[in-house]
């Protein structure tokens, strides 16, 4: 029985898993294919970084053409991450008409598009399971077993690292730094946080949901896009008082023509099953248009979790390269050019906390000019003052469903008034 040989670009953290798990389940998976699963090669930039026990030292090369090369190979397995090389490499092996699984999230959320297009026209498979939720089914979910409705929204907690400092913050009243370092000592964060903190890498996995939700084609640097380091333990403190709790979300809704995209904190119902996914879960609340609401949860990263969707995909396409079926899955992706919907244009309700000097008139300031903007007050809320000091204190209200264009034009005129004792503070929040 000929094996399925495979190529493996990358062995970190992700490679490392999946060479675990091929090994501990090579029965099985043999089994479950008709055929062993084999890695025969393993491109790496390091000879002398240590590496998973199970592999195999002998197989490791830091040539790329020593892999990609090899025209034996069955399957290329990208884990390596990042956009260059991986894009050429991963070009290379679709035109050499080998099928490729991917785990990265960065190099789909920038060509994923022209990727699937690319291995469409070449009749090869491009799977992509591990790229969103580590270990959440999430993308087959949406490919095949929602293939058949119409998916009109989703919105989630795809970052485990901001996932964690919210929780610590909330739960034990850690400052953000304090958190963050305590992410990076449990291995929860990189030595540099930003591109988690800072939302991009759940804009990333919004844009490779959004191509398979929504059939949208979208350009990652447009997705609006905000990350929590400005989210302060008073902010915390104010949200469980309304009854709410504050998680770090990718969104995203089906608006007819054109897409909604966004990726920011917000407060959140705290009876909601979104609310009570804490430390470095994961989370993916889905709406289909005859389904209804469903939600998916668990470990959304590390070794082991990501390798069981990226072995998962190496299962299917290397069963579809047997029997004959190569490209079948992925000619399902029908990705187009959809605008997106502003900011600006979003309808909803805003928590707006203010630090303003404690005298006369204030409260009546700030009523009016958010009245003046449209914009109705539904709660409000001052701790401290109230002797007419002039001291700063904090105000902060609740708003009735509005226009953000109206609510950003508040806050411009309150932020240059004598009132503000700083830049008032916007969080939005989802229902």
């Amino acid at each position: 029985m000929n094996p399925i040989r495979i190529g493996l670009l990358g062995c970190g953290t992700v490679g490392g898993g999946v060479v675990q798990l091929l090994r501990a389940n090579a029965d099985y998976l043999a089994q479950s294919v008709g055929a062993p699963l084999e890695v025969v090669s393993v491109l790496i930039r390091d000879t002398e970084k240590e590496r998973v026990p199970d592999l195999d030292r002998a197989r490791l090369t830091t040539d790329p053409e020593a892999v990609l090369g090899d025209p034996s190979i069955d399957v290329f397995v990208e884990v390596m991450g990042g956009v260059n090389p991986a894009r050429g490499y991963v070009e290379r092996a679709i035109d050499t008409r080998r099928s490729v699984v991917t785990a990265n999230k960065m190099l789909l959320a920038m060509h994923g598009a022209a990727l699937v297009e690319r291995a469409v026209s070449k009749g090869v498979d491009l799977a992509f399971e591990g790229s969103v939720g580590g270990g959440i089914p999430v993308v087959r979910v949406l490919r095949e077993a929602l293939a058949s409705d119409w998916i009109v929204s989703l919105e989630g907690i795809v970052n485990g690292t901001c996932n964690y400092v919210l929780t610590r913050m909330r739960t034990d009243g850690l400052g953000f730094d304090e958190a963050v370092r305590e992410a990076q000592a449990k291995g929860y964060a990189e030595a540099d946080p930003g591109l988690d903190v800072d939302g991009h890498d759940a804009a990333h996995k919004l844009v490779v949901l959004a191509m398979l939700a929504f059939g949208a084609r979208v350009e990652a640097g447009r997705v609006p896009t905000e990350g929590i380091r400005a989210i302060e333990p008073i902010d915390h403190r104010f949200a469980e008082r309304f009854g709410f709790v504050i998680k770090h979300l990718a969104i995203g809704r089906d608006r007819g023509e054109g897409v909604e995209l966004r990726v920011h904190p917000a407060l959140v119902r705290r009876d909601t099953q979104l609310a009570n996914v804490n430390g470095v879960l994961n989370a993916i609340a889905l709406e289909g248009r005859a389904l209804g609401p469903t939600l998916l949860s668990g470990r959304g990263a590390g070794d082991l979790p990501t390798a069981v969707s990226v072995v998962a995909d190496v299962l299917d396409v290397a069963r579809a390269r047997r029997n004959g079926f190569a490209g079948l899955a992925t000619r399902g992706i029908q990705v187009k050019e959809r605008p997106l919907t502003s900011l600006d244009d979003v309808r909803g309700r805003y928590y707006l906390r203010f630090q303003v000097h404690d005298r006369p008139g204030v409260l009546a300031q700030l009523a009016g000019a958010l009245g003046d903007a449209g914009v109705s007050i539904e709660q409000m809320v001052q701790e401290g003052g109230g002797g007419g000091t002039g001291q700063p204190v904090q105000i902060v209200l609740l708003t009735h469903e509005t226009l953000e264009r109206d609510v950003r034009r508040a806050l411009e005129a309150i932020a240059v008034s004598s009132v503000a004792a700083s830049v008032p503070r916007l969080l939005r929040i989802q229902e």
